[in-house]
């Protein structure tokens, strides 16, 4: 694990190396992830001098035949937490990648300040999963609340309790444009579920019917 409890140390493996350097700059302005290793194999990974490393951002699609699960489990046994990437969004395969114990999934096309919130997501031991594939997993749960992050849910407390955008992402540690991907997501959640929180007003109120926020935390500049 991390001998520098201040930074993440990341490995990121992909056959494809373009994505490899896309994700490795994208990553570096990150101030608290350390790129470790930038790897187009799994052997490599498991090879590499600094090895085990806090979190690895793997490749659903190595065309290595081995199987994912057995790839998560190698990990899990070594402390080392997993987010997935892929260029599908198949349901069963998700499901399949989070039961043998991945703690994000994500497309590639995924924005930027998402994958590295992933990455920070799976450090905390909290799951996250690219809102396209949360919405194909639970499409079928029409009228129900939809399934927010740890994150989510203190951004939506947050903001329904009043507090503005740019309030929001400096009390969670965030960028502003983070802190509004991810109300994008909650909405789009609650859409698919039946419910219309478009203004900060109705979003507020649903916060309160989920338990995710308490009635007499009053509203402030609504």
């Amino acid at each position: 694990m991390s001998q520098n409890d201040d930074r993440i140390r990341l490995a990121i493996v992909d056959d494809h190396r373009m994505i490899l350097g896309a994700l490795t700059e994208w990553i570096k302005s990150a101030q608290d992830i350390e790129m470790v290793a930038a790897l187009p194999s799994w052997p490599e990974l498991l090879s590499h001098p600094a090895f085990p490393v806090d979190v690895v951002l793997l490749d659903l699609d190595l065309k290595d035949n081995i199987p994912i699960s057995l790839k998560i489990s190698t990990l899990k046994t070594m402390a080392v937490r997993v987010v997935l990437m892929s260029t599908y969004s198949e349901p069963n395969v998700v499901r399949e990648a989070l039961a043998a114990g991945a703690l994000g999934y994500l497309v590639k096309t995924e924005e930027a300040d998402m994958i590295v919130e992933a990455i920070r997501s799976a450090h905390r031991g909290e799951a996250f999963i690219s809102a396209e594939l949360d919405l194909a997993l639970n499409s079928g749960e029409i009228g129900g609340a939809p399934k927010l992050s740890a994150q989510e849910r203190r951004v939506m407390a947050l903001y329904g309790g009043g507090e503005p955008v740019k309030a929001v992402a400096f009390q969670l540690s965030i960028s502003e444009e983070t802190a509004k991907s991810y109300l994008k997501r909650i909405r789009e959640k609650y859409r698919v579920a039946g419910f219309d929180v478009g203004t900060k007003v109705a979003l507020r109120k649903r916060a309160i019917e989920d338990g995710i926020l308490i009635e007499t935390d009053g509203p402030r500049n609504l």
